[in-house]
């Protein structure tokens, strides 16, 4: 009787609608700065790797400008620099640099208005075009599929397959969400399969979080939070959130609402988290004051 019920109660949880998990209250127990870095737009984790990705302008707070000068540094866990001239390799071109996927060998990254994948080991890089593309910001991974934010498009795009680096035939590239008024820029896997979205409002006209499913559909979780950049789902079902307006990095559930957990940032972009087993390590870079922010959290 109990293998007859398990295949029912697992399809009940995964209809079950998103973050219905029951979530810890997060405190900030360290929080340093390290300095260094030029215009540092978004962070890809590599715990297994014992290393970080971060994506800068470098020349000047132009992120639309196709200029040459972009690059993406390797630093350490702790923030420390280890290459700052990591990527692109030889032959290859970076504008303004943006959203970080790090998942095995793998890192994507967007441009403005392309997407690339690059080998860790390699270097070898290669360039997608996004047709339609204005401002392709954070990127994500989820089933072999790769998905790309476009806050002035409002859209997301859907890349297949998500490695391309090696493929022969060019990737198919789709659109989602198109016109849904979500203006997405932090993207990240749900862990009830959906893909979830911040949007990147303003003061005037702020934006929320939101939900987007298999089917194209988008539901809102949190109307009107701010102007939001970087996103994460904890394991225990907190969503973490950069926000502009505010300067803060903040949690969100929907027991508990909003809960400021760290403050004092001027440009806080698209960060990358690592659970363990005494915390969750979080590399927030703020894209004004150049540095990257090292945030603890139990």
């Amino acid at each position: 009787m109990k293998d007859r019920l398990l295949v029912p109660l697992l399809l009940v949880a995964l209809a079950m609608p998103a973050l219905t998990v029951r979530a810890q209250e997060m405190k900030v127990v360290s929080d340093t700065a390290v300095d260094g870095f030029q215009f540092p737009e978004s962070v890809g984790c590599d715990p297994a790797g014992k290393a970080v990705y971060v994506s800068q302008f470098v020349s000047a707070l132009k992120p639309a400008d196709k200029d040459g000068k972009g690059r993406i540094s390797k630093a350490g866990l702790d923030g420390k620099m280890i290459d700052p001239q990591f990527l692109p390799g030889p032959g290859d071109v970076l504008h303004k640099p943006k959203g970080v996927w790090v998942e095995g060998e793998r890192l994507w990254v967007t441009d403005i208005d392309v997407v690339w994948v690059f080998d860790l080991q390699t270097r070898k890089g290669r360039k997608l075009d996004l047709p339609g593309a204005q401002f392709a910001n954070d990127v994500a991974v989820k089933g072999g599929t790769l998905y790309v934010s476009d806050n002035r498009l409002d859209a997301v795009f859907v890349v297949q397959p998500a490695d391309f680096l090696d493929t022969s035939q060019p990737p198919q590239v789709t659109q989602v969400a198109r016109g849904a008024s979500t203006n997405p820029n932090g993207i990240y896997p749900a862990r009830d399969g959906s893909l979830l979205l911040a949007g990147m409002g303003d003061a005037d006209q702020p934006r929320g979080l939101y939900a987007l499913d298999a089917d194209g559909k988008v539901t809102t979780l949190a109307a009107d939070l701010g102007k939001l950049d970087g996103l994460y789902q904890a394991p225990d079902g907190n969503l973490l959130v950069t926000d502009w307006v505010s300067g803060t990095l903040f949690s969100w559930t929907r027991a508990a609402g909003r809960q400021t957990l760290a403050t004092d940032f001027k440009g806080p972009a698209d960060f990358c988290a690592m659970a363990g087993s005494d915390g969750l390590d979080l590399v927030v870079p703020d894209l004004i004051k150049g540095q990257l922010r090292l945030i603890r959290l139990r």
